[in-house]
């Protein structure tokens, strides 16, 4: 009788992983138990970059402060900026103009769509696509975005154009129509990229099925943007707590079914259309007059706190002031949704191979500047 060969013994060994995505470089890895290929466990190590954004705010002026904000997610600047004078505006009751509402949104809009262009494309980059070519058709359509911020303000990356009270500049002389081209011609770049991507056999076979997150533990864990929708949780601030202007306009919250990699790659896709609405809405409505409420340099917002969000590329970005009267916050705190959203991913790779790791990582879009503070 043939004797049964001894089970091969094995054993959990550790390996550092990363960096692998963009925004990772020196600043995150992952530490992976394995058993072969298998996630046994995981540790997310992040906490090298060692900004001290906050406690830099508590030492600056009202106004000085929002330079500080464009350095978090600064490939949403816009947003940033337009999160932390909505928690000034709010402590010190001040209005602002109707035309400065509509510029904000706009800036806001574009700024969604070119932080989703570049998700999209470095997750793809991150799933080994060859010679980054997908990143470089995105890059393509997000440099027009980056063209219109820096005809209004000068800059391509860190705008310090929303200011508290409106914004710094007026629009300049062409940029609706430039605007207005752009609303023409993006809806058929993003039919371009879905007709490559959205059915591609390999995207579905490394996406779909992975890095699952349920709806009820992504609610447990205050997660928030496209990875909780890609979870099937309807919740987007822009109507579930309007601001700004957003209660006036018609757009739709595009969701997932099962949570995975895929859908949320396909909820930013479907997200790019909707933005495009609302900037068409924008553009259409936008009224003259003033474009800021005057604010004197030396602004001291009167004493009490503050909580203000607003819905960033991200999921749910707020800032949380403090006064005392003075020309600095006393407390200065950040509600940052892709430190937040990092919380999921031990959850996520738990019992997948080495391969899901990237693709999952990639897929929650987070950006170190503003997980580390």
């Amino acid at each position: 009788m043939k004797e049964e060969a001894a089970p091969i013994k094995t054993e959990t060994f550790m390996v550092n992983m990363g960096p692998q995505h963009p925004s990772t470089h020196g600043v995150f890895r992952m530490r992976l138990s394995l058993d072969g290929e298998v996630v046994v466990d995981v540790e997310p190590i992040f906490g090298y970059l060692h900004r001290g954004v906050e406690k830099l705010a508590e030492g600056r002026t009202w106004v000085q402060d929002v330079t500080l904000t464009d350095r978090l997610d600064y490939l949403a600047s816009m947003s940033n900026n337009l999160a932390y004078v909505l928690a000034v505006e709010k402590l010190a009751g001040i209005a602002v103009p109707e035309r400065a509402e509509h510029i904000r949104v706009i800036m806001a809009e574009l700024s969604r769509i070119a932080s989703h262009l570049m998700a999209v494309g470095s997750f793809l980059n991150d799933m080994g696509a060859a010679t980054f070519t997908p990143l470089i058709y995105m890059f393509q359509e997000r440099e027009k975005i980056l063209d219109l911020f820096e005809m209004t303000c000068g800059q391509r990356m860190t705008f310090n154009y929303i200011r508290i009270g409106g914004v710094s500049c007026d629009l300049p002389e062409g940029f609706i129509p430039a605007l207005t081209r752009f609303l023409g011609e993006m809806p058929r770049f993003i039919d371009e990229y879905d007709t490559y991507l959205e059915d591609n056999e390999i995207l579905l076979a490394r996406c779909v099925g992975v890095g699952v997150l349920p709806p009820d533990k992504a609610i447990n864990a205050s997660v928030s943007g496209p990875s909780l929708r890609g979870s099937g949780v309807r919740w987007d601030l822009r109507q579930a707590d309007p601001y700004s202007i957003y209660d006036r306009l018609k757009f739709d919250i595009p969701t997932g079914k099962n949570g995975d990699v895929y859908d949320r790659y396909r909820v930013r896709m479907e997200e790019m259309r909707q933005s495009l609405r609302i900037l068409g809405q924008s553009v259409r409505d936008l009224p003259g007059g003033d474009y800021r409420t005057k604010v004197p340099v030396t602004f001291r917002a009167p004493a009490g706190e503050a909580y203000a969000h607003l819905e960033s590329p991200k999921g749910e970005l707020g800032f949380y002031l403090v006064s005392d009267g003075s020309l600095s916050p006393y407390r200065f705190k950040i509600r940052a949704p892709s430190f937040i959203n990092l919380g999921v991913l031990r959850d996520l790779l738990i019992g997948c191979k080495v391969a899901d790791c990237v693709v999952t990582l990639g897929s929650l879009d987070i950006i170190m500047g503003e997980v580390d503070r």
